[in-house]
Parts: structure tokens; sequence; C-alpha cells
């Protein structure tokens, strides 16, 4: 069968979907693709935790509030939870995500494998696609991502997405499979430029975060924003990307929302330490993974080694890995070098 034939026939069946990850976005993903008739198994490390979601229909853990599909298998067995499935769904935080995935080596067979997690390898800066590259190759892959916060996702408030790959036939089957009255799938060529871009704006979103816990105004803030979507840009197309693609969803849209919403983990953060809490205790409150912390050290490191210019990285940087003091950060940040508003523009043709 080519790869037109598997994609067809994963929009005209019922498929068999496996969601690797027992977190809020995994489930909620689960819960979608579940409730519009497709066979669904979620994998979870903990035995436990699998077993109350099988009793109770409910993430006891990171969505309590919201009920799941009966529909939806929760199992500990991974071998069992890939077993002839279509579409592999990974949701690991990125710290454990090579971990999970290389025991999939010789186990997804034609399934296509889609990441979902918003991250940099520590190490190695691979994203989260280079590493299923590495780990499971030949497999067809590609990402997911965009201003999804999972609770909104439950709560069926409309939300859209972003599906990536150089696969088109790929990117077809997903939007078919997760498409829904509440939830709307968009297709991207620039598999890089949109992972690259959920890992980034988690920084900004710690730094917004920060800045609403300090009592600073919505200009502050709005110039944060946009000033955190010209690094990222910039930084973007160093890497390779395009950067078109953070005027999408997965760019300035997950950007917007990671770093307006209370219900974001890293806004969490940055709201914490801007509280005066330390690192530790505002992770330790939050009681799930902010990406954002993870991602810091490492951008910063790779910016300063390929001399891109990131201010608010360095200053974030510096209050929580240096101890710097807030205000004189800020102080510094606004005495240094002014730079172009729009770096990036496309020349307009004159009409006829």
């Amino acid at each position: 069968m080519t790869s037109s034939d598997t994609a067809h026939s994963l929009t005209m069946k019922s498929s068999a979907i496996t969601v690797l990850g027992g977190g809020s976005f995994g489930t909620a993903l689960a819960d979608i693709a579940a409730r519009k008739g497709h066979t669904v198994r979620q994998w979870m490390r903990s035995e436990e935790q699998a077993a109350q979601m099988n009793r109770t229909h409910v993430n006891q853990r990171y969505l309590p509030e919201y009920p799941v599909s009966e529909k939806i298998l929760a199992l500990s067995d991974l071998d069992r939870a890939v077993e002839n499935a279509d579409v592999i769904f990974v949701a690991i935080p990125s710290k454990a995500f090579r971990s999970v995935v290389t025991r999939l080596k010789g186990k997804v067979g034609n399934a296509l494998v889609v990441s979902t997690t918003k991250g940099v390898e520590a190490g190695t800066f691979a994203l989260m696609t280079e590493i299923l590259h590495e780990e499971i190759p030949g497999a067809r892959i590609g990402v997911l991502s965009g201003p999804n916060l999972a609770k909104e996702i439950m709560a069926r408030h409309i939300t859209a997405t972003v599906i990536a790959s150089e696969d088109e036939n790929l990117c077809q089957a997903v939007q078919d499979i997760l498409h829904c009255d509440y939830f709307r799938v968009y297709s991207n060529y620039d598999r890089y430029g949109v992972e690259l871009g959920g890992a980034l704006k988690n920084i900004y979103a710690i730094v917004a975060g920060l800045a609403t816990a300090l009592g600073m105004g919505d200009n502050t803030r709005s110039m944060l924003i946009t000033r955190g979507l010209a690094e990222m840009s910039r930084f973007a197309v160093k890497m390779g990307a395009n950067p078109m693609t953070f005027l999408g969803l997965a760019g300035v849209g997950d950007l917007i929302v990671t770093c307006e919403s209370k219900l974001s983990r890293n806004f969490r953060v940055g709201y914490a330490l801007g509280e005066g809490k330390s690192l530790k205790d505002a992770e330790a409150e939050l009681g799930q993974v902010a990406e954002g912390i993870n991602t810091l050290a490492l951008v910063r490191d790779k910016a300063l080694e390929l001399g891109v210019y990131m201010p608010i990285v360095d200053g974030l940087y510096a209050i929580i890995m240096e101890g710097k003091d807030i205000k004189q950060v800020t102080s510094t940040m606004m005495m240094r070098e002014q730079k172009t508003d729009v770096e990036f523009s496309v020349k307009a043709e004159k009409p006829l």
C-alpha cells in the first residue's frame, strides 16, 4: 500500500489511535479522537493512573474537572498500546522523550508518528521530531503545535492547531482524524519552524508571568510579547526556519495564549517567580513540567554560539539562573542598542 493509499484509508474508516503520555494535552487529543469514533489507547507510565482512568473515565491528576470518553483504553503496557496503531501521538515531556521513543524501534509498522511536545533536548539541541527520525528511522513523522490549552479544549472552547510535515498525506490524515466542530486543524510544511515556535514561546510566557506579578502595565506586556516574537523569528531563521511561519497559529498564536493565560504552565511559573518564590517552589506548586525552564538555558547558549541578539532571553537567564536583581536587569535591557521593529518583510508587487 502506498503512502497515499494509507492516508486515504485512515480517512475512510475508524482508525487505531495511540496517545503516548498521561498528561493534559495527550488526554485532550485522546478524547477528541475517541468521540469521533476512533479506537483510542492512551499509554501512561503509572499502572495506578491507567486503572483509575479506566474506572472513573477522568484523568484525576491533570484534568480532574473533565470526564473523558469511555471509549479510551488507558494502558501502562507500551507494547500493547502501540500494537497495530495507525497514528501515534507522542505527548511526553522533552526530558523523557528520547527514553520513551527509543522503545518504539521496530514496533510502529506503518503508523504515522506525530510529536506534540514543545521543547528542546539538552545536550543535542534536537527538536522532538529530529529525535523521532533518529530513533525510528523510516517512520512518517509530523508535529502538532498551536495555541492549545488542554482545559479549554476539554471545555469545548473553539480551538485551532497546526499539523506540520513535509508529508502532505500525513497532514491530511491527521486533519481528518482530529477535526471537529470545536477543534480545527490547519497544515504547514515548515515542520522545523512550527516545532521551534512551540519550544521558544515558552520562554516568553515565563517573562510575561513575571511581568504580570510585578504589576507591569499593558504597554510593557505588549512590548515583551512583540519583541519576543522578533527574537523567536530571528533565532529561527538562523536555525533554518521560515520567518513567515511565526505569523501563524504555531508562532504568534501560541505566543499570545501562552503569555496571556493563567492556564499556561510557563506563565504560572513566571508569576510565582515574580511573587518572590524560588524556582523549586514555583515548579513544585505547579505540579507539572514547565518546558520553558528547560529550554531557557539551551536557547541562551545556542544564541551565543550563533551570535543571535536575544536580550529578553539574556535578561530572563540572568534573573533565574544567575540570581540577578529584576529591576537592574530591566534597566540594563532598556539601555541596550535599539534595533529595527520589523526585521523580515515581503516586498509587495506594484499593481499593473
